[in-house]
């Protein structure tokens, strides 16, 4: 499988609109790859809390579903979106991730389920999730996360438990805190034994700088590529999907769990 994780900027002088021709241009280039994936809440910036409300949008019907939609038609990849401010029926704010198919069907969203920022921010003005979720895709069972997630190992499990082969978090990472986000990307690949994908965001915004540094490793933990900063690029890498069930028979730690 050939995989191309986008780490893609927030420019808060551009509108939404810009942005949202932006990644699908960039997803369109990636044609070559069967699976395209894009960071979190590239739509708005994930720490630019003031425009949740008015960039809020359907999940499955809104202007960010139909671009991507589109550019992972024309493209023919199978495609995360990243997640969006999704408005729900009801009202409810949710940070939903969008999985298409080469077709430009929505397969798959995910609600966010651990908000970040205790009593301020996403973890207030947004409501949890609460299914893990996975989606047949590219001829694996992937299972899917966001960022602060990836700090809440009982998720990954139940991924793990639920068949996912390859874990895919996207992000909008702070810089300050950029070891962790590689520490623990690691971390859930080496004790899960799948491949995690780890697609960070660009430059800065909302006055945070981001980690970047977006990532694939390997079961066994190893990187299989890896982005050393924050500026935008694309990360393209092949994997070989019969390395997990081979790491899990050669190392079969998964086989002596007890709880």
């Amino acid at each position: 499988m050939r995989t191309s994780l986008i780490q893609f900027g927030v420019d808060q002088d551009d509108s939404v609109n810009t942005r949202r021709t932006k990644a699908a241009s960039l997803v369109r280039a990636q044609r070559d790859a069967d699976l395209v994936v894009l960071p979190e809440l590239w739509t708005v910036g994930a720490f630019a809390f003031r425009d949740f409300e008015a960039a809020a949008e359907p999940a499955a019907e809104g202007p960010t579903a139909e671009a991507m939609s589109a550019a992972a038609r024309d493209a023919g990849v199978w495609l995360h979106a990243g997640s969006v401010v999704e408005r729900a029926a009801d009202g409810a704010l949710y940070n939903t991730s969008l999985v298409f198919g080469p077709d430009g069907d929505l397969v798959a969203t995910y609600r966010k389920i651990h908000r970040f920022g205790f009593d301020r921010g996403e973890a207030t003005l947004m409501a949890a999730g609460t299914t893990p979720v996975t989606v047949q895709a590219a001829g694996a069972t992937l299972g899917l996360a966001t960022c602060y997630d990836l700090r809440f190992p009982e998720l990954f499990r139940a991924l793990t438990d639920a068949g996912a082969a390859l874990l895919v978090v996207p992000a909008g990472w702070p810089a300050a805190r950029a070891g962790h986000w590689t520490l623990l990307a690691r971390a859930r690949a080496v004790e899960n034994q799948c491949y995690v994908l780890a697609c960070g965001t660009a430059g800065t915004h909302a006055d945070v700088p981001q980690a970047g540094r977006s990532a694939v490793y390997d079961p066994w933990g190893d990187p299989v590529g890896e982005l050393p900063d924050a500026t935008e690029q694309v990360l393209t890498v092949d994997l070989d999907l019969d390395r997990v069930a081979a790491v899990r028979e050669e190392f079969p730690a998964l086989k002596d769990r007890v709880l």
